[in-house]
């Protein structure tokens, strides 16, 4: 792969941050629609009992998933600042490092999760109706999972080398992978067995480890900078420092996600009370949300990699520029989607669920909580320009604040008053706050801090 230009360098930086920014959110999106697809399929073959079967899966993938995003995060920030200042050989430390790491801890607990996936379901209170769905989807999605950490890893660090359009060409296969698989084996067609509720998660499991292989040949073929030969082969083992660097940038976000992960159990713990339909209905919800908070969160990603190479090259005068770049995209994409999303409420239910009742539920609920996400955005925003100078603390702080003292007892409060509907007015309450926090402290505290290289 010819050297690549830093983004920062471009002579229209709006530009440039666009052209890294579209890649990254289709991408985000293809990844959850790979998702969705599964869950189209599964409540129009299997019915409501299987979406709400699924739809417990959620909070528990996020929370494993802690470990191996956490890690990722801290790794590109120290890849972007390697890159911004031209040290191929510290990119490659970095990377080695970080897959190391992942190797090991990814398939600890991919495994243990897959073990302990029945007393998970337990706790969360799932209806005793869905239990026998839930338990062989969640041990079969957890058992695929070490697959999903690695491409994540990877596809983190392309990125910090400003490269998004290869994550982007890997979820696309992602996706036609479950698009081919899932409806297949939940059928029975072609002469395969009826999988029923398994189906989703071998398919997933096929897909990522297809890209893996796909990620292998096309990267060498391509002469990246990331190719995994022999040079990047060689740097993937323990590295005290690079390691101890990436723990101490990624545990605060790791930390960060088992708190959002431990809510989203507590919430989905409420919302089961209500029973399964309220529980499908939280699902249809979700994956609405997703598709929103994606773009943010790739905006968020977008602008944490742009500041990361202009630390690394020594421009800490562009970081005001990033920002303000990063938080008008967010209020022209996000605020986009957001109304788009209000515009069409009932019929993007419909796609995921069939019985009217829950389909009005559905909109009922994102109605109170879509004008919220412009916020959800623009504290990620914050939150990842520091996170690019080694700001990592006190982001988290706030976070857990935000979780532990306004969105768990708020979420139990208004559910006491509001009904089912409190807990989406607590998560609205929450977004608004968190940006709030983050928002104050950058412009008053962060800003006034001296910018240094972290590696």
């Amino acid at each position: 792969m010819p050297t690549r230009q830093n983004m920062i360098d471009h002579p229209q930086f709006w530009k440039a941050f666009l052209i890294f920014l579209g890649p990254l959110i289709i991408t985000n999106i293809l990844q959850n629609l790979s998702g969705t697809v599964n869950t189209i399929f599964v409540g129009q073959m299997l019915g409501v009992d299987a979406i709400a079967a699924i739809s417990v899966f959620f909070p528990i993938l996020f929370l494993l998933l802690a470990f191996v995003i956490g890690l990722s995060s801290g790794a590109t920030v120290l890849v972007g600042q390697a890159w911004g200042a031209r040290d191929i050989e510290k990119v490659r430390t970095v990377v080695g490092a970080l897959l190391f790491m992942t190797l090991i801890g990814g398939t600890i607990i991919g495994l243990a999760g897959a073990l302990l996936s029945e007393q998970i379901l337990l706790l969360l209170g799932i209806d005793q109706k869905v239990m026998h769905l839930s338990v062989p989807y969640v041990r079969w999605m957890l058992l695929g999972s070490p697959f999903l950490f690695i491409y994540i890893t990877y596809t983190s660090i392309l990125r910090g080398v400003g490269d998004s359009t290869t994550p982007l060409i890997a979820s696309g296969l992602t996706i036609l992978m479950g698009v081919i698989i899932t409806p297949i084996l939940i059928g029975g067609y072609l002469g395969f067995p009826k999988m029923g509720i398994v189906a989703p998660a071998i398919a997933n499991a096929v897909g990522f480890a297809s890209v893996l292989i796909f990620l292998y040949i096309y990267l060498n073929k391509k002469n990246h900078i990331l190719r995994p030969d022999a040079a990047l082969i060689a740097h993937i083992r323990y590295h005290p420092e690079i390691s101890r660097l990436i723990l101490k940038l990624g545990i605060p976000t790791g930390v960060q996600m088992v708190t959002n992960s431990v809510a989203g159990l507590v919430v989905i713990g409420l919302v089961n009370q209500y029973g399964s339909h309220a529980t499908a209905a939280y699902g249809a919800v979700n994956q609405v949300l997703n598709y929103i908070q994606f773009p943010a969160l790739s905006i968020a990603i977008a602008g944490s990699i742009f500041a990361a190479q202009a630390i690394g090259a020594g421009k800490s005068e562009l970081l005001a520029k990033v920002t303000k770049v990063a938080l008008l995209s967010n209020i022209l994409i996000t605020g986009g989607l957001v109304l788009l999303a209000y515009l069409c409420s009932k019929y993007l239910m419909a796609l995921f669920i069939t019985d009217p009742t829950v389909i009005e539920l559905g909109q009922q609920l994102l109605f109170i909580v879509l004008w919220s996400i412009l916020f959800f955005g623009a504290s990620a925003i914050f939150a990842s320009i520091m996170r690019a100078s080694g700001t990592v603390t006190i982001p988290m702080i706030f976070n857990i604040v935000a979780i532990v003292f306004i969105e768990i007892p708020c979420a139990y409060l208004f559910s006491q008053w509001f009904g089912l509907k409190g807990i989406w007015y607590a998560l609205a309450l929450t977004f608004f706050s968190l940006c709030l926090m983050q928002g104050l402290y950058y412009q008053f505290v962060w800003k006034k801090k001296a910018i240094r290289v972290l590696i």
